[in-house]
């Protein structure tokens, strides 16, 4: 029987990005992952990451301490939902069209 794999540790990621947490393989629709728990900072609430394991340079494993500590300092965010609407409110200005223009902003 093979030992699931799962470690506190820093991953580092192609492009440059690294992300501390705590790390397990996952398969998903048949194919291997690599699962990041990330662990609530004090400006982020914890959350899950799940990367292909080609996007991996190297996983640092390290004491559940140390990758609290790192996920803190690294300061990873969670992937927010986009809202259009409240982007054209803070943008209005800018997006509208100048009086006169030949073109017509109708999409809102």
């Amino acid at each position: 029987m093979t030992e699931q794999f799962k470690t506190w540790a820093l991953v580092e990621l192609f492009g440059h990005s690294r992300i501390a947490g705590e790390v397990s393989e996952q398969t998903i629709a048949g194919g291997a992952m690599v699962r990041i728990d990330v662990p609530e900072t004090e400006t982020s609430p914890a959350f899950t990451r799940i990367v292909n394991v080609s996007a991996i340079y190297a996983i640092n494993p390290m004491t559940e301490e140390m990758a609290m500590i790192l996920a803190g300092q690294l300061n990873v965010k969670p992937i927010q939902a986009w809202d259009i609407r409240e982007y054209f409110e803070k943008n209005k200005k800018a997006l509208m069209p100048v009086k006169g223009d030949d073109e017509s902003f109708e999409a809102f």
